[in-house]
């Protein structure tokens, strides 16, 4: 059974292959879209000519409207994002530590084990956002009783049925109260560990602990919900693909560096220009934008073999869904444990998936749109008989 409802349409592909460049605009301004994997990873390394020095403006649509603080690292050049990156990549080595797996590994068991007990369930709300939260508390090391206000925020920290500035404005209060609650009671947690932290010799401002803490909540969070959904939706619509999977335990390492390459759950992000650039023939302005498309690189033909298809097995596989570069995503390693996590417990206790309704998520632009993940799939899971584990 074909399953139309992932994103296997490429909106990038026409002008990918005739120029290499989408001439577009987002919140009315020009921001060509630069689509090439080549061109791509040679633009993420240029930081001269392509600035991540630009708050609010490396997301793309910004993000004026929605927070008050720069997010830290990324939004920053070298020498600093250097020096701020350091601070917390401690925390994003975790998923490696014994003790988070065990974790993480109980946490898939018993979603699994109850979403096979019921007739069924949504995976995207029910499933999805459980599981990216529940593992957050674990990632940064805070009683997992956090999730349940993070989980309320829905599957976008900003814009997910709310008006994006005040949802913004409910993260940033509860940020400052953590922030708060670390002064009076540090702790081993990633909020008492900032706040302890220093920067080239002075402890970090509250701006800037806040900077860090809002790109956390809001950098990982639909991307990890809709690459989970998307897993679940496939293996659903496909059990051929299941069972091939299940036949082949060793695949599960390359099944999921291929659907992080097949969802590109973000599609792109934003550079700023300094001085001006030239974009594929195309003009940029001191100042101005260009994005970087991780979604259409990662269907680039002169890299990926028949990009159209996904492949359990696809080996290698250069793609670029964690970004390039020295910004590449701090979040990658947690989001390969979760996948890789969730996938081999699908193939042991997890008999069969049976998609019930699929309602798509479509990302809309001025220009393209891209099937990115769910907005709605519910599913029925049939657990594994007892035998068969």
């Amino acid at each position: 059974m074909d399953n139309p409802t992932l994103p296997a349409d490429d909106p990038f592909q026409s002008a990918r292959e005739s120029n290499g460049v989408l001439e577009t605009t987002f919140q009315g301004r020009p921001v060509p879209m630069i689509l090439r994997h080549k061109d791509l990873r040679a633009a993420a390394a240029d930081i001269a000519t392509f600035s991540n020095n630009a708050p609010f403006r490396v997301p793309i649509p910004s993000e004026e409207d929605v927070r008050s603080v720069r997010q830290l690292p990324i939004e920053t050049d070298p020498p600093e994002h250097g020096d701020y990156r350091k601070l917390v990549e401690p925390f994003f080595r975790r998923p490696k530590e014994p003790e988070m797996a065990a974790k993480v590994r109980s946490l898939v068991t018993e979603l699994l084990d109850a979403a096979c007990a019921r007739d069924a369930i949504e995976a995207v709300r029910e499933f999805a956002l459980p599981l990216q939260s529940r593992a957050l508390c674990y990632l940064l090391n805070v009683p997992e009783t956090e999730a349940d206000e993070w989980i309320s925020w829905g599957i976008h920290v900003f814009r997910d049925g709310d008006d994006g500035s005040k949802k913004g404005e409910k993260l940033e209060d509860y940020i400052h109260r953590q922030f708060d609650r670390a002064e009076r009671e540090p702790g081993g947690d990633f909020f008492s560990t900032l706040a302890r932290a220093e920067f080239r010799g002075r402890r970090l401002n509250r701006e800037e602990l806040v900077g860090f803490a809002n790109l956390t909540f809001a950098g990982g969070r639909d991307t990890i919900i809709q690459t989970v959904a998307s897993v679940l939706g496939y293996l659903g619509g496909h059990p051929g693909a299941f069972e091939k999977l299940r036949a082949n335990p060793g695949m599960i390492q390359t099944a999921a560096e291929e659907f992080f390459r097949f969802v590109s759950p973000l599609t792109h992000i934003g550079r700023v220009c300094p001085h001006g650039a030239d974009v594929g023939g195309v003009r940029v302005e001191p100042g101005e934008r260009v994005s970087l498309c991780w979604a259409s690189a990662n269907r680039d033909a002169s890299v990926f073999e028949s990009p159209e298809e996904l492949r359990l097995d696809r080996r290698p596989n250069p793609h670029v869904a964690f970004g390039s570069g020295i910004h590449n995503c701090l979040g990658a390693m947690h989001s390969r444990v979760l996948t890789r996590e969730l996938l081999g417990q699908l193939c042991g206790r997890v008999a069969s998936l049976e998609i019930l309704e699929a309602v798509p998520h479509i990302e809309r632009e001025a220009d393209y749109e891209r099937r990115v993940g769910y907005s709605k799939l519910v599913l029925r899971m049939t657990a594994r008989k007892s035998e068969q584990l």
